[in-house]
């Protein structure tokens, strides 16, 4: 059923440098049905689990998560980059590469007991997704799932992420 998606993905090579191909999925969000189908698979995977909170991760995150909160019946809960949520946050840093980032999430967002899907657009190294499971875990909330509409199996993303129940719609097992 992926190989379906995979060809409404457009692989840029040498962006954002050279070396790098990039998985653009606005190619996919422009097409009605793709992105129908794409929602759909998501959310019939966890139509049973009871999530009552979709963590989206920033920005692309946002667009199908907020699908998937819809069909589930669950609330959407924004993380993002630190100074950009306005009312009491958590932090969390993680590592990159060269040097660290963050994300926020609003302190009130989740309560001990939410049943929470994680999602982001993509799974590389999985620092994001990493950080963004730690906030949902201070607040109290249970991760039933992490989704991605890609994954870069390739950077071994998963590794940071042990012991969750992480799924993607599709793979690529090389740059």
């Amino acid at each position: 059923m992926h190989d379906d998606l995979t060809r409404f993905i457009r692989s840029i090579p040498g962006f954002p440098r050279p070396g790098i191909i990039f998985r653009d999925i606005t190619t996919l969000l422009k097409d009605p049905a793709a992105l129908r189908m794409a929602a759909d698979m998501i959310a019939d995977r966890y139509a049973h689990s009871g999530i009552s909170k979709v963590v989206c991760v920033e920005a692309r995150g946002f667009l199908l998560g907020s699908i998937v909160a819809y069909k589930l019946g669950a609330g959407v809960v924004p993380v993002r980059k630190p100074g950009k949520l306005p009312a009491a946050t958590l932090r969390e840093t993680y590592a990159l590469e060269y040097g660290t980032d963050a994300v926020e999430i609003h302190a009130d967002a989740i309560s001990p007991g939410d049943r929470v899907l994680v999602h982001d657009d993509l799974l590389a190294t999985g620092g994001t997704a990493a950080a963004a499971c730690s906030l949902v875990e201070r607040l109290g909330g249970t991760i039933v799932g992490v989704s991605f509409l890609i994954e870069l199996a390739f950077l071994r993303g998963r590794l940071r992420l042990p012991g969750q129940n992480i799924h993607a719609l599709m793979t690529y097992n090389e740059e």
